[in-house]
């Protein structure tokens, strides 16, 4: 329980769980147990964004500490609690992950017609441990959750994906399991040092310098593949092509904010003298990501593969804002990744609007899209116009910030990242002309149908999103401010106190 008495997070947590339950218990025919797996799939995924939009209206923005804390003993001979809460930080990425889950469901509605319940139930999982994840107050916790996002996903890609999907999910499961791994062993020696694994008692117990190096590399190691940062970052690009329009969404809006949030809530707290002098490597890393993957963007044919190198250059630069160590940089990051979920979720639909009508994601497939499905032209044309971090729009206040913040750390690292969204907007337009604006040339787009209004109940609440995220950023970054300016200045004392205790 909380202090309030009730479990809002543990509620908001499992109860994807109870649509599970529900959905399995489902009798009838084929097409009855589709139906109501995906009515009961939707309704609960639409009562959970609801819970946290309750969780939204009763978050304090002044408060840099977790809120609606809940604590219970699981594993209390080993010093490991059931210990979950929400602060700045983790709080916009629970209402992403629980706004994202419904719009998945009802992309898939016509476009998954095979093993329809299980589609369903692998979902509501997936919701249950992306915000378990972003909730979790313990390392064991965090650890469980981090990793049972894997099996879901795994599934989602390797049973509904395209013809290479099984290549895709292993790949994607071998990378992201093997950094893993190696966190769980640093997770080990942390409890081996410190007798717990829970947050707030490890910040307590200051990690010695001469840990701090492998630690910060162990986690580095997980949480690279998660964002990804380049070279690292090869199983994106397959996982996100191969995966049904749905896995794509959640990959992109979510998942990828994993690694990013993890050196955010681990990495820089926990091993603020190591993050420091590994800073440079990951600006390196980061300014090679922006640029290399922004110029593969450039020759691609498929839209989705496109789109998935975009994601990889828009990560770099949240790499980039979060080891500025200062106010501008971290607040930059958390806004990029928010407003990436939004508009690279977003790009993925539209997307798959069109490979729901001709099945193919070629470029070359497609032209003068805008003479027959002018409402589409226009839906996607904001998003393009988002991606490339156009004012007014959802990119524009995080990149700016985390250009700012990296201009106080280096003027060569801002330039790198002030690279990545002239090449993004270049890449970007090219693949927008190339598919809306040029001649009709197939019968097949000819006999387009516009969007359904099913298709416009799933863009609608991403464009109000992209326009109110470009126009009043602050109501967004004043929930993370109090929050981001704690951890900045803890990571401040943390390296001026070996300075001040060899004077």
């Amino acid at each position: 329980m909380n202090a309030a008495g009730f479990p809002l997070l543990s509620l908001l947590t499992f109860l994807p769980l109870a649509g599970v339950v529900a959905i399995l218990c489902v009798r009838g025919d084929e097409a009855t147990v589709a139906s109501n797996a995906r009515w009961t799939a939707l309704w609960t995924s639409l009562i959970v964004f609801v819970l946290s939009l309750i969780l939204w209206f009763r978050f304090d923005p002044r408060v840099a500490d977790a809120q609606f804390v809940e604590q219970a003993a699981w594993l209390p001979e080993f010093g490991v609690n059931y210990h979950m809460g929400v602060d700045g930080i983790s709080m916009l990425f629970v209402l992403l992950s629980t706004l994202l889950t419904p719009i998945c469901i009802l992309a898939s509605w016509e476009a998954v017609q095979n093993r329809v319940r299980e589609y369903m139930i692998a979902f509501l999982v997936l919701e249950t441990m992306m915000v378990g994840m972003f909730c979790a107050l313990d390392l064991i916790i965090f650890y469980v959750f981090f990793e049972g996002v894997l099996i879901p996903m795994f599934l989602i890609i390797g049973v509904w994906g395209g013809q290479r999907r099984v290549y895709a999910a292993f790949k994607f499961f071998l990378y992201t399991l093997l950094g893993s791994v190696l966190m769980l062993l640093a997770i080990l020696a942390l409890w081996y040092r410190a007798g717990t694994t829970d947050i707030a008692g490890l910040m307590d117990s200051p990690v010695p310098a001469s840990w701090q190096y492998w630690m910060f590399l162990a986690f580095f190691a997980s949480f690279a593949v998660k964002v990804p940062m380049w070279p690292v970052h090869t199983w994106l690009p397959d996982a996100h092509v191969e995966a049904p329009t749905a896995g794509s969404v959640i990959l992109a809006g979510v998942l990828l904010k994993m690694g990013g949030y993890g050196f955010l809530r681990f990495s820089i707290p926990l091993f603020p003298e190591a993050s420091a002098y590994f800073a440079p490597m990951v600006f390196a890393l980061s300014v090679v990501a922006v640029i290399y993957t922004s110029m593969i963007a450039f020759v691609q044919t498929d839209m989705k593969k496109l789109i998935a190198y975009s994601s990889v250059a828009h990560m770099g630069i949240v790499t980039i804002g979060l080891f500025t160590f200062n106010q501008q940089g971290i607040s930059g990051a958390l806004f990029t990744m928010l407003a990436h979920g939004v508009v690279s979720g977003a790009l993925f639909l539209c997307v798959g609007v069109l490979y729901d009508r001709v099945h193919s994601r070629e470029i070359a497939r497609y032209g003068g899209v805008a003479k027959v499905m002018p409402a589409y032209a226009m839906v996607f044309m904001l998003f393009t116009m988002a991606s490339v971090a156009l004012p007014g729009t959802a990119n524009f206040p995080g990149e700016f910030l985390v250009i700012t913040g990296a201009w106080r750390s280096s003027a060569w690292v801002a330039l790198g990242a002030g690279t990545g969204m002239i090449l993004g907007a270049a890449y970007m337009l090219w693949l927008y002309r190339r598919v809306i604006f040029s001649k009709v040339t197939r019968d097949e787009v000819r006999h387009l149908l516009d969007l359904s209004p099913r298709e416009m109940a799933i863009f609608v609440p991403l464009i109000v999103l992209t326009l109110w995220m470009g126009i009043y950023p602050s109501s967004f970054t004043r929930v993370w401010e109090a929050s981001v300016a704690a951890l900045v200045e803890r990571h401040e004392a943390a390296l001026a106190a070996p300075r001040v205790a060899g004077l």
